[in-house]
């Protein structure tokens, strides 16, 4: 498995994400840019420049037509994807953690962070109506003050969102009146990742307890659970088989005092109906700190904290090996 090594950042990715078709793998990291990939052969399509601190989240929405980003420049953009022109600009008053597009495309959330004497908040933006992006004004704001958000998606036929807390809860917001629709608490520490499955039903959360767990989308019950011994950063379900990928490593800052072997910097590959690990992939010279399988399931890709996005195409023997077990 000789992976497409990208090499488009100065800075420790933050997030990487792939367009529903699969065809395109978005990137973003602790540097301004905003990289866009072929994942075929990882030829640099291109870059969004506008953002001015590190950038923490990307979205595209279901048609590749626009593509959203969070950055701790106090900004959320929303760009043309095929040009790269801005279209739009949203200030906040703290950096923006997480942000998504709804199932249709129309309406983007995204949340802020508790900084600065300002409370974390997620914000909901209906993008035909422009009187709401020109004035800045949500059509709905949640103010989350108990504890900030980590990460959040959007749940099935943007109903609601779903968003992890830097103490371990879970809640589910309803996306017509902000209130909590359900709430529940089954890590012990921050929730750093919240993936969905391909077909919306369940979610993965990947957290600093040293753990990954499967949720239901509508009822947040609790199904699967893998542990690791170190924090796990992000965490991605595949679209075609029971696995779920896991990545992650101790924190960035103890990381010049261990080697790449003892630092636990592969991503582990877990079978969800025995939630027992079966494959290590290595590579990064630092922890993982996004994950994304291809839709289509024969690939997935990592970010590291050494700036480098691997896109790593599976052989021949890990279909084999599904088709046997």
């Amino acid at each position: 498995m000789r992976p497409i090594l990208l090499q488009g950042h100065e800075r420790s990715i933050t997030q990487i994400k792939y367009n529903r078709d699969g065809d395109l793998l978005f990137t973003v990291a602790k540097d301004p840019v905003v990289n866009v990939w072929y994942s075929v052969n990882g030829e640099r399509l291109g870059t969004y420049n506008g953002h001015t601190g590190a950038v923490w989240c990307v979205d595209v929405d279901w048609d590749t037509h626009h593509v959203l980003s969070g950055s701790a420049d106090n900004s959320c953009r929303l760009w043309d994807c095929e040009t790269g022109k801005q279209l739009a600009l949203l200030q906040t008053n703290s950096a923006v953690r997480t942000c998504g597009f709804d199932f249709g495309g129309n309406i983007i959330m995204f949340s802020t962070d508790k900084q600065m004497g300002y409370q974390c908040f997620v914000n909901f933006f209906d993008l035909r109506d422009p009187s709401q992006i020109e004035d800045n004004e949500p059509y709905m704001k949640i103010n989350c003050s108990e504890s900030k958000i980590t990460s959040a998606v959007w749940g099935p036929l943007g109903e609601n969102i779903i968003a992890g807390h830097e103490n371990g809860e879970l809640n589910q917001y309803s996306a017509k009146s902000g209130e909590i629709a359900n709430t529940i608490k089954e890590h012990s520490k921050q929730i750093n990742d919240i993936q969905t499955s391909r077909d919306m039903t369940m979610f993965i959360t990947a957290s600093k307890d040293c753990s990954a767990k499967i949720f239901d989308c509508t009822t947040l019950e609790h199904q699967k659970s893998f542990r690791t011994e170190r924090p796990v950063n992000s965490a991605a379900l595949s679209p075609i088989y029971d696995h779920v990928v896991l990545g992650g490593g101790q924190e960035a800052m103890d990381v010049t005092t261990t080697s790449t072997r003892i630092g636990k910097f592969e991503a582990r590959f877990f079978h969800v109906a025995v939630e027992e690990e079966f494959g290590r992939v290595k590579g990064h010279f630092g922890p993982i700190n996004s994950l994304a399988f291809h839709p289509d399931g024969k690939s997935y890709s990592s970010g590291g904290e050494d700036g480098y996005v691997r896109i790593h195409y599976f052989d021949q023997q890990y279909f084999e090996f599904e088709f046997e077990s």
